[in-house]
């Protein structure tokens, strides 16, 4: 695969995640929600923190953690490169380019969305606003809304440990850019082989 071709696909990605983040960001009060069907809502919530809403603990957790993704994503970037460069397989060159797209696409609301919206907070948040917005450069909160409760209601009381209490599976909220890192990497778990391939060895006599 060409470099051509990884940057159109980073570009896609990157357009279709920061076009949906934008748009909950404008249209959606923090916490609200559409029923699209009974296993899936746009459910608008931020993320502060790592995958799964942990976070780094400390004044300067959130800064650490924005810096930290800056560096990983300069390394993934080089990975693209290097693959592109050793004409390795294209398999491999689409799932790092997924990844580079999806860590980007986050990395884009971490590094600037405090400074260019304000907060969602019981209002709609506004582009560039005039009292300025809601944190600093490298302080951002990260747009999720995408949200799948496959199953969602009170469990059997014949489960041992958790039965007759309430229990939502799929419960992670997450984006577009989240989906292309997920979808990069289990590609990459699916076709080790295909993306790695081993060199033949030379048998000598």
């Amino acid at each position: 695969m060409s470099l051509k071709k990884a940057t159109l696909i980073i570009v896609l990605v990157l357009l279709l995640d920061q076009i949906s983040k934008y748009y909950i960001k404008t249209h959606f009060v923090l916490g609200e929600d559409i029923p699209v069907f009974d296993w899936f809502k746009i459910l608008f919530v931020e993320n502060e923190g790592m995958a799964w809403g942990a976070k780094i603990p400390g004044t300067y957790g959130k800064l650490f953690l924005t810096l930290f993704r800056i560096v990983a994503i300069g390394g993934i970037g080089y990975w693209l490169w290097d693959s592109i460069r050793k004409n390795s397989p294209r398999i491999l060159i689409l799932c790092v380019a997924l990844i580079f797209a999806g860590a980007l696409g986050n990395i884009i609301d971490s590094v600037f969305y405090g400074m260019i919206f304000n907060d969602s907070h019981h209002q709609v948040a506004t582009l560039f606003p005039d009292a300025g917005g809601y944190g600093t450069l490298f302080h951002g909160k990260v747009v999720d809304m995408l949200y799948f409760p496959l199953y969602d209601g009170i469990l059997p009381d014949w489960i041992p440990f958790w039965g007759g209490e309430h229990f939502t599976f799929f419960d992670p909220v997450f984006n577009i850019a989240d989906s292309s890192i997920s979808i990069g990497v289990i590609l990459l778990l699916i076709f080790n082989k295909k993306a790695f391939p081993k060199k033949e060895e030379v048998a000598t006599e």
